[in-house]
């Protein structure tokens, strides 16, 4: 008996041993990012000793194996240059449809009123949270808006969807109060949807205070940016889920329609002239105030590819036309400078080092096929897109089979174009006091039976 606790007492120690061995730390070396131009002109590196993760730097080309954690891969070349393009509005932007990323240009960020073209909001926000057949009854708030307006007296009913081509195709202000009081019940609170939208897109910059673009100010002014508004645009043909709906109403030639008592007619028809200047025009909203100016949104598809322009103070009467004049040229810019490009590039990972594990390393991969992935992206003629493998220098145990351990990010400048989780191909145990009772009972037994 006295054996066998002593055996019991030994195996104790040795477990105390184990466990105690595989939680000592070593030092860990420095880690060095590696950061390589395309054309050779520089190569530097960087100690990075107390930086949790490891950022490299790669670009398109190669698969890069300059070690566990560096990649050194290559990108697209191009046309740096800078073409200034001849506009004559303030603020102008055209922006990829897909990624959002600024393609061209002038004064985008700056805040500017933006006149009618806040209609594309106003519209969205009905579609997603109102049904075409609602009924919307004009208000006397309504009623008194100023020209442009539908001109119908307080008490009129009509169905959302009608309000909806009045709102759009003869941007009526009086129909842009009627809408906001039926999904909102005042001006005032929806107003706050519409913030709460463009914040929820990123528009940081842009504040409404009013749906039909009158200039307002609560406090803060009526205005947004050319390169927001283009993001606005982008959102509801792209992303909304009624994106399709929009897209019919502001395309739409011609529309008449009644009060819902059926004593009143109206007829509208669609003043986005330039729907029918360039082949492929998607949609569009025009805009006009004293102190905004002519504004201009639009987006434009060619060949698969989408472009989003945006507008604002491009002219004052009687310069009617000089938005259609900068629309033609930026979408001429896009349609003739970018083109799509497979960007993706296989990317070879190596193991990460196991804090604590009863492996010392574990191995990890991404939930893609590498050999069939492409990853399509706007570019010019000497673009350059980087691809950043992040890795972090170790991880600590336990490690269960398909936990993010880092990423690949495919980016342009400060756009992030896309994400490529890297999991844990394989569990890691802990090494710890419960592990290592266990290995040696289980060694200890298999002795036994032999």
């Amino acid at each position: 008996m006295n054996g066998r606790h002593r055996l019991y007492g030994l195996m104790m120690g040795i477990t105390l041993g184990f466990a105690l061995w595989g939680s000592v730390r070593y030092p860990q070396e420095a880690v060095y990012v590696m950061q390589e131009k395309v054309a050779g002109t520089r190569l530097a590196a960087r100690e990075q000793s107390e930086d949790p993760a490891l950022r490299a730097s790669a670009r398109i080309g190669s698969t890069g194996d300059t070690g566990p954690y560096r990649m050194s891969p290559e990108t697209v070349q191009a046309d740096t240059s800078g073409m200034e393009l001849k506009l004559h509005a303030l603020s102008a932007v055209l922006i990829d449809g897909d990624s959002g990323r600024v393609l061209y240009a002038r004064d985008a960020d700056t805040a500017r009123p933006m006149a009618s073209t806040t209609k594309i909001m106003t519209c969205i926000l009905a579609l997603e949270n109102g049904e075409p057949d609602q009924i919307c009854t004009v208000s006397a708030n309504a009623a008194s808006q100023p020209k442009v307006h539908l001109g119908a007296p307080a008490g009129t009913r009509f169905y959302l969807k009608d309000l909806l081509r009045s709102l759009m195709l003869e941007s009526h202000n009086d129909s842009a109060v009627v809408i906001a009081e039926s999904i909102a019940g005042s001006v005032e609170d929806f107003a706050a949807m519409m913030n709460q939208k463009a914040r929820d897109l990123g528009c940081t910059q842009t504040h409404f205070v009013t749906p039909n673009g009158l200039d307002g100010d609560d406090g803060k002014i009526h205005a947004t940016t050319a390169r927001e508004l283009a993001l606005i645009l982008r959102y509801c043909i792209g992303t909304s889920p009624r994106r399709e709906e929009f897209l019919e109403i502001t395309r739409t030639e011609n529309y008449s329609f009644t009060d819902i008592s059926g004593k009143a007619g109206y007829s509208c028809v669609n003043h986005n002239a330039f729907l029918h200047m360039m082949n492929g025009v998607l949609t569009g909203k025009t805009g006009f105030t004293g102190k905004a100016g002519y504004s201009y949104v639009s987006a434009l598809e060619a060949d698969g590819r989408t472009f989003v322009l945006a507008l604002l103070g491009c002219g004052w009467p009687p310069h009617k036309t000089y938005k259609w004049e900068d629309t033609r040229a930026l979408f001429q810019y896009g349609k003739e400078h970018y083109q799509y490009r497979n960007v993706y590039r296989k990317t070879r990972l190596k193991p990460v080092p196991v804090e604590d594990g009863v492996a010392k390393e574990v191995a990890v991969t991404l939930d893609i096929d590498q050999e069939k992935e492409q990853f399509k992206v706007l570019l010019k003629e000497g673009e350059e897109v980087e691809i950043r493998l992040e890795l972090p220098q170790t991880v600590r145990a336990p490690v269960r089979q398909g936990d993010i351990i880092g990423s690949i990010r495919y980016m342009m400048d400060d756009t992030v174009l896309r994400v490529y989780p890297v999991y844990a191909r394989e569990s890691v145990r802990m090494w710890d006091f419960s592990y290592c009772f266990c290995e040696i009972l289980n060694r200890f037994l298999t002795v036994q039976q032999k």
